[in-house]
């Protein structure tokens, strides 16, 4: 193969050149100081970054510490899906009994607790009276009143009541029996309800709605009834008169435990008043403005 001949010398290409864009400039920063941020364009492409999660919700939130789903049918149905009964119990003086009697009373209650297949809770609880509608009801009759000796007498009374119940709290002690039932008879629920009351109230608890069929829920009302039918029975053998709450009862009961000192002042009596105890979101679009102005109308 012959060898290459040397061409003619080639001449080097014309590169543009970019403008050259004048920039003031930048006072040096004594050290120790710190340096300002390079500028950057507007219209470079900045590097993608992962999507910034939402904020945690707040899991220990009122709602979330509150146990309880919903009242119905004189019963309590909690967020674990368990139901729960309560009884109002009626006192009685032990201390006046003879001895028989309170040996009486002490194997009958023996027996009782041994006739028990099942876990209940006994409460007793000490609320303040409110002594506001008994001097009311004083002072009207005080107005209705001719006889000047009585209106005195009544005036002294009154003040006496007043000072009375501002300076000594005058309690009220309530006895209550509360009856639980798990539907699925998991042990590992018993365990639970005898962890501390804190361990329950930061613990995280879903917000889901709770969903029982109706084969559950009517064993569950059976089931219930049969327990207190069992305890009323054997409460009524110590001479002592019990009666199940009813779900108006449930919700004052409630509503006095969570607002002791809002119960005192504005107690909850009459529940017709209560029109928007629970509110849900329809599944339903919404109906369009022409439908709005004929039901409107």
């Amino acid at each position: 193969m012959p060898p290459e001949q040397p061409g003619p010398q080639q001449l080097p290409q014309y590169v543009p050149q970019q403008p050259v864009v004048a920039t003031a400039p930048v006072a040096s920063q004594p050290p120790g100081q710190p340096q300002p941020a390079p500028t950057q364009d507007p219209n470079a492409k900045q590097p993608l970054d992962k999507k910034t999660p939402p904020p945690p919700q707040n899991p220990n939130s009122t709602q979330n510490t509150l146990l309880i789903s919903e009242i119905r049918d004189n019963m309590v149905i909690m967020k674990d899906g368990s139901f729960r009964a309560v009884i109002s119990c009626k006192s009685i003086n032990f201390d006046l009994m003879s001895s028989r009697e309170r040996e009486g009373v002490e194997y009958s209650y023996q027996n009782f607790l041994n006739s028990l297949n099942f876990p209940i809770q006994i409460l007793v609880r000490s609320q303040r009276v409110d002594i506001g509608p008994y001097i009311e009801k004083l002072t009207n009759l005080r107005k209705n009143q001719d006889n000047m000796l009585l209106n005195v007498l009544m005036d002294d009374y009154i003040d006496f009541i007043d000072v009375l119940s501002q300076e000594a709290n005058i309690m009220d002690k309530s006895f209550y029996i509360a009856l639980p039932y798990f539907p699925l008879g998991n042990v590992a629920d018993i365990k639970n309800q005898t962890k501390g009351f804190f361990a329950k109230l930061f613990a995280k608890q879903s917000m889901g709605v709770l969903q029982i069929d109706e084969v559950s829920y009517q064993k569950a009302k059976d089931e219930i009834k049969n327990r207190v039918d069992l305890v009323t029975s054997g409460l009524f053998q110590m001479g002592v008169n019990s009666f199940q709450l009813s779900t108006k009862e449930l919700g004052e009961l409630y509503y006095n435990v969570y607002n002791p000192d809002t119960s005192v002042r504005e107690p909850l009596t009459n529940f017709q008043q209560n029109t928007s105890i629970y509110i849900k979101k329809a599944d339903t679009p919404q109906p369009n403005s022409t439908s709005q102005g004929a039901v409107n109308g």
